[in-house]
């Protein structure tokens, strides 16, 4: 994963310390149903697409700017799933600890933009379309966590019941 230069900029001054971050997850179908997924260059592991929030920046822009880059696919962005805290402290190779607050979204391909992925940066060894039900191997905990959250909100939502999921003390709650 290619670290921002304000992150950079940071670990200048506060080494490997642990750093909050904000970060975005998307859980993107195309017409038939099939989910986008990369395959990650740092761990191997098939992921969701998923990045950090650039200063300024609006969480659904980042989802769109984060899919072109990694996977050329232009997509808007229809819903927002849930806001999670990791709990986990995540360490890098060389040393930088981070923690994210996650926003994890639904999106579409773009109608007017390009649909067919490839590997459009550095960040990933391949992209592609899978059925939700046959995900490939290996793939990250947290981005099965985030599938399972995402069909769940997709059946809510068809079932008119289209809330966020947020956890307040311990307990998730769609509100």
């Amino acid at each position: 994963m290619t670290t921002p230069g304000f992150i950079l900029e940071l670990r200048e001054h506060i080494g490997h310390t642990p750093l909050w971050l904000m970060g975005v997850s998307a859980y993107i179908v195309d017409d038939s149903g099939l989910l986008l997924l990369e395959q990650r260059a740092d761990t191997g592991k098939w992921a969701l697409v998923s990045g950090i929030i650039e200063p300024g920046e609006q969480p659904a822009d980042t989802v769109a700017r984060e899919t072109k880059e990694e996977t050329g696919i232009d997509v808007i962005v229809t819903d927002l799933v849930a806001v999670k805290a990791d709990d986990r402290v995540i360490t890098y190779a060389n040393g930088d600890r981070t923690q994210y607050l996650d926003h994890l979204f639904v999106a579409e391909i773009d109608p007017d933009g390009r649909s067919e992925p490839h590997v459009a940066d550095d960040e990933s060894l391949s992209v592609g379309w899978f059925d939700p039900d046959e995900l490939p191997e290996p793939m990250t905990a947290s981005s099965r966590e985030r599938i399972a959250a995402a069909r769940d909100f997709l059946r809510r939502r068809d079932d008119g019941d289209a809330r966020a999921q947020f956890t307040f003390r311990g307990m998730a709650i769609h509100r």
